[in-house]
């Protein structure tokens, strides 16, 4: 069985920054398809990024992907810790939700499906972030 618990979360000004923590415990997370989810308040909950041993790129939402001049998170991992970590930086206020980690079976990773929360068997309770104006 496999336990997420994700840790990292707080309240940060409008501009500041947070790293959040994903660790993995019952397997290994290269096991597994690694992803980050939010839901705010009154949303759905939306892909953020994920991650896998099988390939060097992340995938990022469209929205915060930090390969891009306008992208703000990156999304990456710890082996030797068995921990995948989001940096936020320079967050807005349309940032404050509700953060998960997940994990979903490899045979879905890829560009088309990794972003699909239906894809992800294991989830965390989340961590609250809150941006301030």
């Amino acid at each position: 069985q496999v336990h997420l618990v994700e840790s990292g979360g707080g309240l940060v000004p409008s501009g500041g920054s947070l790293r959040l923590a994903c660790i993995v415990s019952g397997s290994s997370l290269n096991d597994y398809m690694m992803g980050w989810f939010r839901q705010a308040p009154g949303k759905e909950r939306e892909f953020v990024a994920a991650l896998t041993w099988r390939d060097v790129l992340p995938y990022y939402a469209n929205t915060v992907d930090a390969r891009f001049p306008d992208g703000r998170f990156i999304i990456s991992r710890d082996d030797a810790k068995n921990t995948m970590y989001l940096q936020m930086n320079s967050l807005k206020h349309e940032d404050k939700a509700v953060y998960y980690c997940a994990a979903g079976a490899l045979e879905y990773w890829s560009r088309g499906t990794a972003g699909n929360a239906d894809n992800y068997n294991y989830w965390g309770r989340g961590t609250q972030v809150t941006v301030s104006s």
